[in-house]
């Protein structure tokens, strides 16, 4: 690994553009080449907007930051471009809390709930990842969630704090352990773990913070002799390497020099501060704030790191009051003069920007008591995410992708480039409107909705209905049984593994009718679906909206039978723009096929259920190993329980998040046994 970039390409592999496609991608970049710095792409639903990004990125050369609204998008965006792009660097950095409880005070109550948070170590290992491959590579892809708008580390910082290690270098081992606790890395005689490193006769061993194999570092004489990168469970012999970069295992880093005069402004802030309370004869908030920050100083001074320490970056970073805190968008690269030479691609925008836009606003209502009470100094609230002008500020060229882009990214767009041609010939649902009250000819909703779903399924199709509430999802689940309809509800309070294992059996004909609430919009691919039910289409709001309408309907947008009934006795201003919408895309995709002789095709997509597959492939491979697990835990219980958990880090680093948790299960298990067996 270098500190210096080096000259990566990204190289599209395997996929040729279909549809609408080679028309976006080619306005698009022209867009660029013209200097636009914000663009849309507006993209229908199974039109593969991804990949359209995908060939923007290659035919610009340029690193990428993809910003998605939640985790598990990102993730799932990330496996795509890793599919896209084989031999670039496609990271993922999202927060990596998997429980985050901040620090806050409610002074109604003079209740102070202290800062809890399990953090997870893959997820921060991945964030690492993401860094250091800024720093070395150009052909980069970062896709992350708005968590890459929070404060980190400076990355001059980071990259100047690295050590670079070669052989024929001279250095004794207690120095370069020094120089390792200088980074932040701990000391260990047990396993190891990214972050750590422990010393054996003339060889020290060391887990770079972002890897999941260890560097072996043989000293003679003085001088480094010899060094190779190891398994750490089976220690068979991966590399031998000439030269090696370890980078600081924390992104708040800093050297002796910055942690005094830190120090220092620390102190001058704290004595202003206490000036403050005792002019106001606010004792208490006094005495708080000076017993905090005079033992976080002392934790400074002594090991350069305190719990809570991103509260000072202000300090650290030497900025003025006010000023924005650095954040990732700080790690990709920037031109002589300063300005950011990167793509900034915000997807799902409809959604992603409004959280952008929020950020600050929250954590500095909540910054603000704090200081107010004395639990942290004034300068904690430079501790924060940026303002979306200073966003904006830090990104070159971006390009809004969405189904339904906002007024926001309208306005704001200097090309909307639309992209509704399916590569299948595919049309957006054919739309019924159907007046559900006393005026009307269908005399309630879920009389004559159970109709068309009887209707649907003795063709073979499954349906979908969208409710208002997680309560009537599931009452409505109920009296569709009742009815004798096969049917099954999903919400936010079904489990995630659970959600899927619903869903599969939903496209294998388990059952014939889905219930939900908001679920049911982005992300799902369901092409057995022929009819979606809206009920309350006119109950305007949030959950009937033009966009979350538009959403909605998508979902009946991948089998050429796909229909939508929207049960209303009003037509709404949401109503009428999504049906125009749809429509209006329907005339362009008819026109499209008819020009180019294509007859619509149904999505065929193979029916696995993921969590199935994960569970028989970990049973299979249990089944394997049993008698060699079974052994192994009655001689070395510990190993078999590091053999678990790298299977666990090899899972999280290609994302599959689901085969991790089972592991984790496991080992959680295998750790009882140990308890229990030392017990006895």
């Amino acid at each position: 690994m270098s500190s210096k970039r080096n000259e990566g390409k990204f190289i599209l592999k395997g996929f040729t553009p279909a549809g609408d496609q080679p028309k976006a991608i080619s306005e698009l970049v022209s867009g660029l080449k013209k200097n636009m710095k914000k663009q849309t792409l507006l993209g229908a639903t199974g039109t593969g907007k991804t990949f359209t990004i995908a060939n923007v990125i290659q035919q610009v050369q340029l690193p990428t930051l993809v910003i998605a609204h939640n985790k598990t998008l990102a993730a799932q965006l990330a496996q795509e471009f890793r599919t896209f792009f084989p031999d670039a660097a496609v990271h993922y950095f999202v927060s990596y809390y998997d429980y985050y409880q901040p620090e806050a005070y409610m002074p109604v109550t003079d209740t102070y709930i202290e800062k809890d948070a399990q953090i997870n170590e893959e997820i921060d290992r991945l964030r690492h990842a993401s860094t250091q491959a800024l720093l070395s590579r150009k052909d980069t892809i970062i896709v992350a969630s708005v968590s890459c708008i929070y404060g980190l580390g400076s990355p001059k910082d980071y990259e100047r704090e690295n050590i670079k290690l070669t052989v024929g270098d001279t250095f004794s081992k207690v120095g370069l352990m020094q120089r390792f606790v200088g980074i932040q890395y701990e000391r260990t005689n047990a396993d190891l773990s990214p972050g750590m490193f422990r010393a054996l006769g003339n060889r020290i061993d060391i887990m770079p913070i972002s890897e999941t194999v260890m560097l072996q570092i043989e000293i003679t004489g003085g001088k480094i002799s010899h060094m190779q990168i190891v398994d750490p469970v089976s220690m068979k012999l991966l590399k031998v390497v000439d030269e090696y970069f370890i980078f600081p295992a924390k992104h708040f880093i800093s050297d002796v020099p910055t942690r005094t005069r830190a120090v220092k402004t620390i102190e001058a802030e704290l004595k202003e501060r206490l000036a403050e309370f005792d002019k106001e004869g606010k004792l208490l908030e006094a005495e708080r704030l000076k017993r905090r920050t005079r033992y976080d100083v002392a934790m400074i001074k002594e090991v350069g790191f305190c719990q809570g320490i991103e509260n000072y970056s202000r300090h650290l970073s030497g900025k003025k009051a006010g000023v924005a805190p650095d954040t990732l968008l700080e790690y990709f690269p920037h031109n002589k003069n300063g300005e950011p030479e990167f793509l900034t691609i915000i997807d799902e925008s409809h959604v992603t920007l409004p959280q952008l836009h929020g950020m600050y606003a929250g954590d500095q209502s909540r910054k603000n008591t704090l200081v107010e009470y004395g639990f942290r100094l004034p300068s904690a609230k430079d501790n924060r995410p940026l303002r979306y002008e200073e966003f904006e500020a830090r990104i070159n060229e971006v390009i809004y992708v969405s189904a339904t882009p906002g007024n926001f990214e309208r306005i704001e767009s200097e090309q909307i480039v639309e992209q509704i041609i399916r590569p299948t010939g595919l049309l957006d649902p054919v739309l019924e409107v159907r007046k559900i009250g006393a005026s009307g000819k269908y005399k309630g909703q879920v009389h004559d909705f159970i109709l068309e779903v009887i209707k649907d399924v003795k063709k073979g199709g499954r349906v979908l209905v969208t409710t208002l509430t997680k309560k009537m999802a599931e009452s409505l689940s109920e009296y569709l049984k009742e009815q004798g309809v096969r049917a099954e509800y999903v919400h936010s309070d079904i489990k995630t593994m659970e959600r899927i294992q619903i869903l599969t059996k939903f496209r294998r004909g388990e059952f014939d009718c889905l219930v939900g609430v908001n679920l049911l919009r982005e992300g799902l691919d369901l092409p057995e679906v022929t009819l979606i039910g809206i009920m309350d289409a006119d109950k305007e709001g949030f959950l009937r909206s033009e966009t979350s309408l538009i959403q909605t309907i998508g979902r009946a947008a991948r089998n050429s039978n796909g229909r939508v009934i929207l049960y209303a006795d009003v037509m709404t201003g949401g109503m009428e723009r999504a049906i125009a919408e749809t429509n209006r895309r329907r005339t362009i995709q008819e026109a499209y096929n008819k020009k180019h002789n294509i007859t619509p095709t149904t999505i065929e997509k193979n029916i696995k259920d993921i969590t199935e597959e994960i569970q028989s492939d970990h049973a299979k491979a249990v089944n394997e190993e049993l008698s060699l697990d079974k052994k192994l835990f009655a001689k070395n219980p510990n190993k078999l329980i590091a053999l678990k958990e790298k299977q666990m880090k090899e899972a999280v680093k290609a994302l599959d998040f689901e085969t991790a948790a089972i592991l984790r299960d496991e080992i959680v298990v295998l750790k009882g046994k140990i308890v229990t067996k030392d017990e006895k």
